[in-house]
């Protein structure tokens, strides 16, 4: 066979966006996942579509497999008495289970070039935590389970989207004292 230099460029450009792609998967991409989340002191038992029992202490977070529609779990008490019994339905790609009915907010971080966050902030509306007021407009949660979310409790915001010519959002949900402490850290008025 020849020297070919027109099939050694094809298959170098195969290499290459091979190489780019397993770095984009491996390394770069967003995983999807959900969660069962227990921000109490407690310890909880439960059974997510009669599978296998699973354990979650104080303050853990596990990561579950759920299927889309509608799902079940029955949820223990630390001495294995039954809670409750319930379903609930999985619409998207990542979610999180609140076992233990406690508030959780979901919040909306703002990104784009010359965007003035404390003005829109303000002009957004306000929810009253622990009769204080807090600006930004987070969206009380305290069900069993909601899928709407960006980014979940174990993940942190991105510091920084590239290519955004205009104001876009992510929404993320924070536990209620966690919020209060990302609020206190980041917001000054």
């Amino acid at each position: 066979m020849k020297n070919n230099a027109s099939l050694k460029g094809l298959l170098i450009a195969v290499l290459v966006f091979m190489i780019a792609f397993g770095i984009y998967f491996f390394l770069l991409a967003k995983k999807n996942y959900y969660l069962v989340d227990n921000p109490t002191p407690n310890t909880y038992y439960y059974k997510i579509n009669n599978g296998s029992e699973g354990i979650i202490s104080a303050g853990q977070y596990v990561k579950v497999d759920l299927n889309k529609g509608k799902n079940s779990i029955k949820v223990f008490d630390q001495n294995k008495k039954l809670l409750y019994d319930s379903a609930f339905q999985v619409n998207k790609i990542r979610g999180l289970l609140n076992i233990a009915h406690q508030d959780y907010y979901i919040n909306r971080q703002y990104y784009g070039y010359n965007l003035k966050k404390d003005s829109l902030l303000l002009a957004l509306d306000k929810t009253v935590i622990d009769g204080k007021k807090y600006f930004g407009g987070p969206k009380h949660f305290n069900k069993l389970y909601t899928d709407d979310f960006y980014y979940n409790v174990d993940e942190d915001y991105d510091k920084l989207i590239k290519n955004i010519d205009k104001v876009e959002s992510r929404s993320k949900i924070f536990r209620k004292q966690d919020y209060l402490n990302y609020y206190k850290e980041f917001y000054t008025f």
